[in-house]
């Protein structure tokens, strides 16, 4: 049958009238339709196989993104509108699911995405969490958590009929197998999303997010991340890191015994990619499943080191794992003796105890196990690499300097220009033909139109439209009324100090009191949030309130409130930036300079038009070298002064508040009468202590500069010919960060999978 009539089929033997069918109703028979034409597609084959492991799949909902792949939005569009509604009507009723939360698992889903557009023969193995991070509810104020169901009787979730057991000290747990299939772009391929769960998944708690985090049994897969602030939270982590490599590494066995592969040589046919270091429990599971089957443990050694892969996303301590052996021995005390052994091989090559896998208080450094036991480390931004070689990892990079490398992070540009910003990507293939598609460098053809009055026109004009997009969803789906004919300036991305939305906040308080001052602006401003902030990071989670009870003061603040307004979405997730994207004007990217890894949110607005507001960290970096520094907005300082700062312990924030009345006058607002009438002293009060006290993050150093840079891009923003101009070289560069062009440099350099052939 066609597509369409699959559609219809599904509908008529559920005895439901098309033109009278729900959106759920529709969004169900489009998934029916696709799965079908997923089953028909080929299958990536050959000598050597990708298992990707990753913690997180942030994938997004898949209707809008498998129809493009698949090449059917047309048709589904032009079925949907015969029967008087709409794709974008349709796919609101599709479940977003709930397998991440930040950048690192949206990568993997990007990733993914290439894999499989590449025809490279590859998969991703992961766990089927059924209530995500959580759902984030601000309405009394404060970040609340909710369970975030998403599994559905209709899913694109398929129950392969397999299982593995995981051995556990507690008693064995089935590992349950479910695949979501991932087409390729237009090329007839489809790889697969490989999710363990457990055989029994206990419902969603009644109240909040908390659980039995000691029913390993139902619990495993319930929650990403399960809080670990207390002994239970900690061991679940290892538990569910365990569950994964396990029954991963199972299944990699099962897939070479299949394709009569010699597990002797099994390097020769595999590549392990470890996504930072939660799946970092494959190197010593793998060896341990390949001696069950027979092969020498110096053979098991040699063939893991040869196939795994690490890719290193942060140089922050508190991502950084390690866990205590006793910890891994009240899991899983099978991997023991295995890591034990493994650091004796490690201790073989390198005397300096900083080096070791297990240190002198016996916690295990998964990072420097996958270092020693990994063929190739890489780094996700040229100066994130570089700061691992020359400081951070510098004693492993001078024992393996050719196993360090740069693979700077990209975006696909099917779900990130295609799919959540289609007047663009027409106007684009308008200009310069279809060819990008394929191959983004060629959006760099644009600047051969960046004197086309007609063309820059439609630019504008678009920006314009996914403006009133957003303002239309925002209010539809959360109440929130935008003045539509603001600048929007956008920071969206995880909580965290290190990204620095309190240095955003400092800057909205700065300008209500400007404003105050009857300073007027030239056009009003619209500064929104997204962001959702770790169940136990307290500060994080006051800095939420903070931006919460500034929204609230801005808001009742009659003289204020026509030129400024602050918003924080509620519930960031991949739905949301796909309408947050495409209309924004400016890109916050303001993490401290060296701490963040590289960023792909600076990707994606590069790409949908927003102009660059932020440091020179992470891919930023590249962005600058690539757009030049007259078309982004660059304040800050140096990676290299941080890093100095903290070698020297020279940073004192107090010494900023008694010598600058300005950031005194901003620092003390956060808890003056006016902010406390709204808010609670105890949060803003341990906001104002972290930065008076201890500001690890640098935010004062920095406010004079970004205020006066931010205001800057905001005057230049009225010249409307010049900042066209500058939008336009911003997406005719953003072609790079294509993930495609990230994977084909994995596969050239790290896993090398040969041509594969694809089977109908």
């Amino acid at each position: 049958m066609t597509f369409e009539e699959n559609v219809r089929e599904y509908l008529h033997t559920r005895s439901i009238e098309p033109t009278s069918a729900s959106a759920h109703d529709l969004m169900c028979a489009l998934m029916s339709a696709l799965c079908s034409e997923q089953d028909a597609a080929g299958a990536t084959r050959g000598s050597r196989k990708l298992y990707y492991f990753s913690a997180e799949f942030l994938i997004g909902r898949l209707l809008r993104a498998n129809l493009i792949n698949l090449d059917l939005l047309d048709r589904a569009q032009d079925l949907l509108q015969s029967w008087g509604t709409s794709l974008s009507e349709v796919e609101d009723a599709e479940p977003e699911p709930s397998l991440g939360n930040g950048g690192l698992g949206r990568l993997a889903a990007c990733f993914m995405d290439s894999i499989a557009s590449l025809g490279l023969n590859g998969c991703g193995v992961g766990l089927n969490y059924h209530y995500g991070l959580f759902h984030q509810n601000l309405s009394e104020g404060y970040q609340q958590e909710e369970p975030n169901p998403w599994i559905e009787d209709t899913s694109w979730l398929r129950d392969e009929h397999t299982t593995f057991t995981v051995p556990f000290a507690c008693g064995d747990v089935v590992a349950k197998l479910y695949d979501i299939e991932l087409p390729g772009y237009h090329n007839g391929v489809v790889n697969r999303l490989h999710l363990f769960d457990v055989e029994n998944p206990a419902p969603a708690p009644t109240s909040g997010i908390s659980f039995d985090k000691n029913d390993i049994q139902h619990c495993l897969t319930s929650f990403l991340y399960p809080d670990d602030s207390d002994e239970a939270g900690r061991l679940l982590r290892v538990y569910q890191e365990y569950f994964m490599v396990c029954a991963g590494a199972q299944l990699i066995i099962a897939d070479a015994q299949q394709a009569g592969w010699q597990l002797d040589r099994l390097d020769d046919h595999i590549a392990v990619h470890i996504n930072d270091t939660h799946p970092s429990m494959i190197i010593p599971e793998l060896v341990r499943q390949l001696t069950l089957h027979g092969v020498s443990q110096d053979r098991a050694c040699e063939i893991v080191e040869n196939a795994c892969a690490y890719t290193n996303h942060t140089i922050l301590s508190e991502a950084l794992e390690t866990w205590n052996m006793s910890s891994i021995e009240r899991v899983a005390p099978q991997l023991v003796d295995v890591i034990t052994n493994l650091d004796e091989r490690a201790k073989a090559r390198t005397s300096d105890p900083a080096l070791a896998i297990i240190d002198r208080d016996n916690r295990v450094h998964m990072a420097h196990m996958d270092v020693h036991f990994s063929r190739s480390v890489n780094g996700v931004a040229k100066l994130h690499t570089d700061i691992l070689k020359n400081s951070e990892m510098n004693g492993f990079y001078n024992i393996y300097p050719d196993k360090f490398n740069n693979k700077t992070n990209g975006i696909t540009f099917r779900r990130w220009l295609m799919g959540c910003n289609p007047m663009l990507a027409a106007a684009i293939s308008d200009a310069i033909g279809e060819s990008w598609k394929d191959d983004a460098s060629h959006l760099i053809d644009l600047l051969k139109h960046i004197d086309d009055a007609a063309f820059r026109q439609k630019l504008d004009s678009i920006k314009a439209q996914n403006k009133h997009r957003l303002a239309d969803w925002l209010q539809k789906t959360q109440g929130i009324t935008l003045n539509r004919d603001a600048i929007f300036d956008v920071q969206i991305k995880r909580l965290h100090q290190y990204k620095r939305q309190q240095l955003n906040a400092m800057y909205a308080m700065w300008k209500y009191l400007d404003i105050k001052k009857g300073h007027i602006p030239a056009r009003p401003l619209v500064m929104i949030f997204a962001a959702k902030a770790a169940p136990a990071y307290t500060l994080a989670k006051d800095i939420i309130h903070m931006l919460l009870c500034l929204s609230k003061l801005i808001e009742q603040d009659e003289q204020v409130r026509p030129y400024l307004q602050l918003v924080m979405v509620e519930n960031y997730n991949v739905t949301a930036a796909e309408h947050l994207i495409p209309a924004a004007n400016i890109s916050e990217q303001i993490s401290l300079a060296s701490k963040e890894a590289s960023g792909t949110g600076n990707m994606k607005m590069m790409a949908n038009g927003a102009l660059t507001l932020g440091t020179m960290d992470g891919a930023n970096v590249e962005i600058v070298n690539l757009v030049g520094k007259d078309n982004a907005y660059i304040f800050g300082k140096t990676s290299q002064e941080v890093i100095d700062a903290y070698k020297n312990e020279s940073y004192h924030p107090w010494d900023y508040w008694k010598s600058d009345a300005m950031i005194r006058e901003l620092i003390d607002f956060i808890i003056s009468p006016s902010m406390l009438a709204i808010g609670s002293s105890e949060s803003l009060g341990r906001v104002y202590q972290d930065l008076l006290s201890h500001d690890w993050f640098m935010t004062l150093p920095d406010v004079a500069d970004y205020i006066s840079t931010k205001e800057r891009c905001l005057a230049d923003f009225e010249n409307r010919d010049a900042w066209i101009t500058k939008t336009i070289i911003n997406i005719a560069h953003s072609g790079y960060f294509s993930s495609d062009r990230t994977i084909s440099e994995y596969n050239r350099d790290i896993w090398h999978l040969d041509a594969t052939t694809h089977e109908a």
